[in-house]
């Protein structure tokens, strides 16, 4: 009994034992099955990490960024020489208003008489060295080799040096010998994009993302650092220019009295008083003080970028001002790197895929050893900087000045300007406008004026305000600053009334509407000197069709005729239109 009680105690806390030993045994599985769960979760987190950063493109390189940058600027140059192309034979042509051969005698002979270093320097052009019998075929051949080029950069994001200073050369030589018509700030604006657009490309390889060509960041902040010149001049011209800049009032003018109105300027002037004090206000801000974000790191860059983008197209959106504002987004991508501009481009392909990669080999250490060439671009790259630093001197000496000019050039190459616009608004607008008549005495009460109109400057009250942006109208635009001088400083406007004087198919072809078409030339034309008003949406006039009302001034120059031109031409070297067969 007590062997088999004992035998019956020990077996009884056996089993209580050993089912312990099993409880523990169970939990230690299932904790280390915890733990085990938890690292393949880990892994599978960092693997999962590792495979977003394998599929999503980094910050820090500039490989799409490059792409963007010479796709816009070769857009610009495309219009650019659209524009040449359509106008320079009737503007600097054999026949044009300003012929460039004229020109290019002028400073050969006061270099010297002789085409040479002297004279490249002064007028650094490609038309020295072309056959000067046929002026309008050379003007076409180099607008149509730009068009061709940069349209070829332009659909396929691939460029190298030799095409991108081939654009540089070619728009040289045209803004050199274009005199008046070529005047405008954004002429320099784009040369010096143009200049620093050649040191993103390979010296040869044409290729979007040449694996031996990664973008310089010296390059890319060589663009950061002219979208800040170019909006701190036009800021600080305003502030010491105009005082309606300073009371906040400049914008109740502006819309109406801009060079080249559009439709939507005619609605925008009616915005109430505030809207246009908020409108200044910005102006400012974004001018003087967004620009300065350049240089506070990464993202503030990236909002300088998205403000100034935004402000441009707000710009093109109120107004035509040529492609001004299409050329100052250029250098405001520049504050974009890859990883915030790969939404632009096609996933899993492309240039975006190629992108992926070279960023996944540095990630891994298998970065691309430099050779000799990539050694060579290093120390050009470094030269660049140096170079637009040294070229920056009187730029920014300028900025400070209570002096300060806008778009000047400080170089013949236009490698780095000085930019502004609006440094003072007009308050009232003036148009000038060309009249003609077939009655024998221009005196007579009898007689009957018809109105020459141009293409998109104001003329016809009944006509909407024309939308050509970033194209323009080079005639219309000058135009606009012969209407608040007098005739004898705009000489050139006494020559087109000698050419509708004899119905000349050169400068008609300039304008929208001849008057005297399919008729006899006029017998007289004068210039009427009128001020334009926008009439008030929902008012009579509007409801009749009419965008402007007008009231006249007085003459801008006095009716004219062939035979009375004759010696102004001949004192100026103009050739004298001809007379037209006497009628009856």
């Amino acid at each position: 009994m007590t062997v088999r009680s004992g035998n019956m105690a020990t077996s009884g806390k056996a089993p209580d034992s050993s089912v312990r030993r099993r409880r523990v045994g169970s939990r230690k599985t299932e904790t280390n099955s915890v733990l085990s769960d938890k690292e393949d979760e880990a892994d599978t987190s960092r693997d999962s990490k590792k495979q977003k950063q394998l599929l999503s493109l980094q910050s820090g390189t500039y490989w799409l960024t490059r792409i963007v940058l010479l796709r816009s600027v070769a857009f610009i140059y495309f219009v650019a020489f659209s524009v040449a192309y359509n106008q320079n034979k009737q503007l600097i042509g054999e026949h044009g208003l300003m012929p460039c051969k004229n020109y290019l005698n002028s400073v050969k002979r006061y270099v010297g008489g002789k085409i040479g270093m002297a004279a490249l320097a002064y007028t650094p052009s490609l038309l020295w060295f072309m056959d000067w019998s046929d002026m309008d075929a050379n003007l076409d051949g180099i607008a149509v080799v730009g068009m061709v080029l940069s349209g070829f950069v332009l659909v396929t994001g691939m460029a190298n040096m030799i095409i991108m200073i081939t654009l540089w050369v070619l728009y040289h030589s045209l803004v050199n010998v274009g005199q008046l018509w070529y005047s405008f700030g954004w002429e320099s604006q784009l040369l010096e994009t143009g200049f620093l657009a050649i040191f993103l490309c390979p010296v040869w390889t044409l290729s979007q993302v040449p694996h031996r060509c990664p973008p310089s960041l010296v390059c890319i902040w060589t663009f950061r650092w002219l979208i800040v010149r170019i909006m701190l001049g036009a800021g600080l011209i305003k502030i010491r220019g105009d005082k309606c800049w300073r009371d906040l009032t400049c914008m109740d003018y502006h819309y109406e009295t801009q060079p080249v109105p559009n439709p939507m300027s005619y609605y925008m002037h009616r915005s109430p008083w505030w809207f246009h004090r908020f409108e200044t206000l910005s102006n400012h801000f974004i001018e003087l003080i967004v620009p300065f974000f350049t240089f506070l790191g990464r993202r503030m860059c990236m909002v300088n970028g998205v403000l100034q983008i935004l402000f441009q197209v707000v710009l093109i959106v109120s107004g035509n001002l040529s492609f001004l504002n299409w050329l100052t987004i250029v250098p405001s991508l520049a504050c974009f790197d890859d990883a915030s501009l790969g939404f632009l481009f096609r996933s899993g392909a492309g240039a975006k895929k190629t992108v992926l990669e070279i960023q996944n080999e540095d990630a891994a250490g298998r970065t691309l050893k430099p050779n000799k060439g990539m050694l060579i671009r290093r120390v050009v790259n470094i030269s660049l900087g140096v170079l637009i630093g040294f070229l920056s001197v009187p730029v920014v000496m300028n900025l400070l000045s209570s002096r300060q000019v806008m778009n000047t050039s400080f170089d013949p190459l236009r490698i780095v300007n000085t930019y502004g616009a609006f440094g003072s608004i007009t308050k009232e607008r003036t148009e000038v406008i060309f009249q003609g008549t077939l009655s024998l005495d221009p005196k007579d009460p009898e007689a009957v004026w018809e109105e020459y109109q141009f293409l998109c400057k104001p003329g016809d009250l009944y006509q909407r305000p024309c939308l050509i942006s970033p194209y323009h109208y080079r005639l219309d635009w000058l135009m606009w600053f012969a209407a608040f001088q007098t005739y004898e400083q705009s000489e050139w406007v006494i020559h087109i009334a000698g050419r509708l004087l004899s119905n000349d198919s050169t400068v008609l072809s300039l304008l929208d509407h001849n008057p005297f078409h399919g008729r006899d030339p006029p017998r007289w034309v004068r210039g009427e000197h009128f001020r334009y008003k926008f009439s008030q949406p929902g008012s009579a006039s509007a409801a009749q069709g009419k965008w402007w009302l007008r009231k006249r001034i007085g003459p801008y120059f006095p009716a004219v005729d062939l035979e009375g031109l004759r010696g102004y031409f001949q004192s100026r070297n103009w050739p004298h239109p001809h007379i037209p067969t006497q009628r009856s």
